[in-house]
C-alpha cells in the first residue's frame, strides 16, 4: 500500500484559475475516471507542503541527519538518484559546491551502478541518495556497492517513503542516515510533482545545515500566484499546435529544464518530443530542432549578466521565427521578449529567492504545462503511457561489477 496521501480537494485552496477550479471541484468519480485525481492535488498541494517541509527540517531528527552529513567533513559530495531524482541533484550541485567549498557532482544512480570506478573518486565522500519511493532497483544497489567499495564514504538518504528500501535497509549501518519527508509528498501519481520539489527543498538544506523558512514561504506564495493568475494562460498555451517542446535554463537551471521536459514527455505519452538545453548551448546545433512546430519554455536567471545572454537568445529566436509560442519564467520580463500568445510568468521577488526555490517555481510551471497538455491529448495524468511506464521501476537483475573493469 502506498504511504502517500495527497491532500483531498476540500483541503486545498480553491485557485482563482477557472481551469483549475473546474477540474478541482469536479466530483471524485469524475476526477478518477478522467485520470487526474492524484496528479492535480499533488501539484496544487505544493505551497502547503513546502512550508511543512521547511518546518520539518528544523525538527531534531532532521537536524541530526543533516549534522551527520556535516560531521563527515566530506572532501567531495555526490548527489545521486534515478529519473526525476537525478535532476534534483543537477539543480543542487553547483549551489552546494559554492556554499560548502567542496566539489559536488550530480551522477545518476544508473551511471554509478555501471561505472562505479570511473565515477567514484578517492577520498572521504558524502553520497546523497535522493528518491521518492526509495524502491527503484538501482537505488539500494548503489548504496550497497559504495558501502563495499568505499568504506570511507558517508551516506545521506533523502526520501519521501518511510517504508522504502532506502529508508529501512540501513538501520544498523552507522555510515548511513535517512531524512524522511512527510508521507503526503510520496506522490501517488506516476509522475513526480510535489515529491520532486520537496526533495529539492530538503536537499538545498545541506548548504546551510538547515533551511531558509522565509524563502520557502515566499516561494509557496509565488507558486500560489502561478496557480491563481497564470494557470489559465498556461492551459491555453498547452493546447497550441506543437509537436515538440524545448526547455531552456542556464547553469543549475538546466536541471529544472530537464525535469520539466521529462514531465511533458511522460504526461504526453511521448506524443511531444522534448529537449532541455542551456541558452548558450542551443545555438550549437540543438536550435535546428525548433524548425518544427515547437513550444519554448525559458527559465530566466537572477544574475543580470547571465540574464542578458538569455534575453539575447530569446530575441534571436524571435528574429528567426523559431517556436510557435513561448512561456518565460522570471522577474521583470522585458515586453519585447513576448509575442501575441506568449505567456510571461512574471513573479515579484523571484530573483531574491534561493536557487532551489527558483528552480521549484520553474518546475511548477513545467508541471502545469505537461498536465494541461496531457488532458488536451485525451490521456490520463495519473497514469500516462499505460502499459509502458510504472510508478516505481520494476525489479531487474543487479549484476556484480567486473573486477577487471
Amino acid at each position: 500500500m502506498l504511504s502517500a496521501q495527497a491532500l483531498p480537494p476540500t483541503h486545498l485552496p480553491v485557485p482563482a484559475s477557472r481551469e483549475l477550479d473546474r477540474l478541482l471541484t469536479a466530483g471524485d468519480d469524475q476526477r478518477r475516471q478522467a485520470g487526474y485525481a492524484d496528479t492535480l492535488c499533488e501539484i496544487l498541494q505544493q505551497p502547503q507542503t513546502w512550508r511543512e517541509t521547511a518546518a520539518l527540517l528544523a525538527d531534531p531528527a532532521a537536524m541530526a541527519a543533516l549534522a551527520h552529513a556535516s560531521a563527515a567533513r566530506p572532501e567531495y559530495i555526490i548527489l545521486t538518484g534515478s529519473g526525476s531524482s537525478a535532476h534534483i541533484g543537477e539543480c543542487l550541485a553547483a549551489g552546494l559546491q559554492a556554499a560548502l567549498g567542496v566539489p559536488c557532482r550530480a551522477i545518476p544512480a544508473g551511471d554509478l551502478l555501471t561505472d562505479l570506478r570511473g565515477m567514484l573518486v578517492p577520498g572521504h565522500g558524502l553520497i546523497v541518495s535522493i528518491a521518492r519511493s526509495g524502491d527503484s532497483p538501482e537505488s539500494a544497489a548503489v548504496v550497497d556497492a559504495i558501502l563495499a567499495a568505499a568504506p570511507q564514504c558517508a551516506h545521506l538518504v533523502i526520501t519521501c517513503n518511510a517504508a522504502g528500501k532506502l529508508a529501512t535497509r540501513y538501520g544498523e549501518q552507522l555510515r548511513v542516515r535517512a531524512l524522511v519527508l512527510d508521507a503526503r509528498t510520496n506522490d501517488r501519481s506516476l509522475v513526480m510533482t510535489s515529491s520532486f520539489t520537496n526533495l529539492l527543498l530538503a536537499g538545498g538544506a545541506l548548504a546551510q545545515r538547515g533551511t531558509d523558512a522565509m524563502h520557502a514561504a515566499q516561494a509557496a506564495d509565488l507558486a500560489q500566484r502561478v496557480f491563481d493568475r497564470h494557470a489559465d494562460a498556461l492551459a491555453v498555451l498547452a493546447r497550441r499546435d506543437f509537436v515538440a517542446a524545448a526547455y531552456l535554463g542556464s547553469g543549475s537551471a538546466l536541471g529544472a529544464a530537464r525535469e520539466s521536459a521529462l514531465k511533458m514527455l511522460e504526461m504526453s505519452g511521448g506524443a511531444v518530443t522534448t529537449m532541455a538545453e542551456t541558452f548558450l548551448g542551443l545555438r550549437h546545433g540543438p536550435m535546428s530542432a525548433l524548425s518544427r512546430p515547437s513550444l519554448v519554455v525559458a527559465f530566466l536567471s537572477a544574475p543580470a549578466n547571465v540574464r542578458a545572454y538569455e534575453h539575447d537568445l530569446l530575441r534571436e529566436l524571435a528574429r528567426k521565427r523559431l517556436g510557435v509560442a513561448r512561456a518565460i519564467v522570471g522577474e521583470d520580463i522585458p515586453a519585447d521578449l513576448l509575442a501575441p500568445g506568449d505567456v510571461a510568468i512574471d513573479l515579484p521577488g523571484y530573483d531574491a529567492l534561493g536557487v532551489p526555490q527558483r528552480h521549484m517555481l520553474g518546475v511548477v510551471v513545467g508541471q502545469l504545462l505537461a498536465f494541461f497538455r496531457c488532458l488536451h491529448l485525451g490521456q490520463k495524468p495519473d497514469a500516462p503511457a499505460a502499459g509502458v511506464l510504472t510508478r516505481v521501476v520494476g525489479e531487474f537483475a543487479i549484476h556484480a561489477p567486473d573486477a577487471a573493469a
